[in-house]
């Protein structure tokens, strides 16, 4: 009985393998469907696009001026954090309109990226000053800043209902941009 009952458990794991095997190979194919072919035909198009623009000049936006750079209307594609906006373009394959984050190009990503959350819920139509985030969600918040200083173009700030924007000079345009505030 001992050699049956360990060919039944050999079988049943051999079983189990494969059938983990196959899960993972569908989910797989799941996510190449759902994020591989999103750069079909148009995708790789606009990702040449984007890879050719010129580095874009230092200057600040309100939030009106933000949504002009979705990726969609234009192909730059600009998204703010904590108060500083950021050149995304060439990560579009996620920020794009048709990327997992693409709910933010153009946006204030600010409190979507606090909370954790990619719900339009999560997104202000007005300027929004993170007053009622709590200090850890807050000190999220500095933590994507700061990821995206290190990865991405910092171009301008996001103003304040009112407030002017800065004027920048060449010199200060050509400066690394980790090296703002």
């Amino acid at each position: 009985g001992g050699r049956a009952g360990g060919a039944v458990v050999a079988g049943g794991e051999m079983l189990l393998s494969v059938g983990l095997l196959a899960l993972a190979l569908l989910a797989a194919y799941r996510l190449y469907l759902r994020w591989g072919t999103r750069n079909g035909p148009g995708g790789a198009a606009r990702q040449g696009e984007a890879a050719a623009l010129p580095r874009m000049k230092r200057r600040d936006f309100s939030l009106d001026q933000l949504r002009e750079f979705d990726g969609a209307r234009n192909p730059r594609i600009l998204l703010a954090v904590n108060g500083k906006v950021f050149d995304v373009t060439k990560g579009s394959k996620f920020y794009g309109p048709e990327g997992p984050y693409g709910i933010f190009a153009g946006r204030d990503a600010s409190r979507g990226l606090a909370t954790f959350c990619l719900d339009k819920d999560a997104l202000r139509d007005e300027y929004d000053d993170l007053s009622d985030l709590n200090a850890v969600q807050m000190e999220s918040v500095r933590e994507w800043e700061m990821q995206f200083k290190e990865k991405y173009d910092y171009v301008g700030r996001l103003l304040k209902p009112g407030e002017e924007p800065s004027e920048y000079t060449d010199e200060e345009d050509t400066k690394d941009h980790t090296k703002q505030e």
